[in-house]
């Protein structure tokens, strides 16, 4: 049984090897909602839509209905705030020292 006499170098071993490798090109088809390009049998990331049916919340959604959120809580908190600052206003608690201790000998 014939045996080889050297190792095949990793370049001779690639070449032959990527000879037989072909490169396909990736499918695309059109979205049925907005038609933006999409790959097949994927969630349409511009709109969020899957086979006819809105299955995902885009980006912009998404941030849109969080700064809605925000605005929301902010405006609940601003009236809260003014009053805790107005009650600081006028009762001042004096502040709490330390005592330093001597060390024992």
């Amino acid at each position: 049984m014939p045996v080889p006499k050297r190792k095949a170098s990793k370049s001779r071993r690639n070449s032959r090897k990527s000879a037989n490798q072909v490169v396909t090109a990736s499918s695309f088809m059109d979205c049925s909602n907005c038609n933006s390009t999409v790959m097949p049998h994927q969630v349409c990331k511009n709109c969020g839509f899957y086979g006819g049916k809105k299955v995902m919340e885009t980006k912009d959604e998404r941030s849109a209905r969080r700064s809605a959120k925000a605005k929301k809580t902010s405006e609940e908190v601003q009236p809260m705030t003014a009053q805790v600052a107005s009650e600081e206003t006028q009762v001042a608690a004096p502040k709490k020292t330390r005592v330093k201790r001597e060390p024992k000998a």
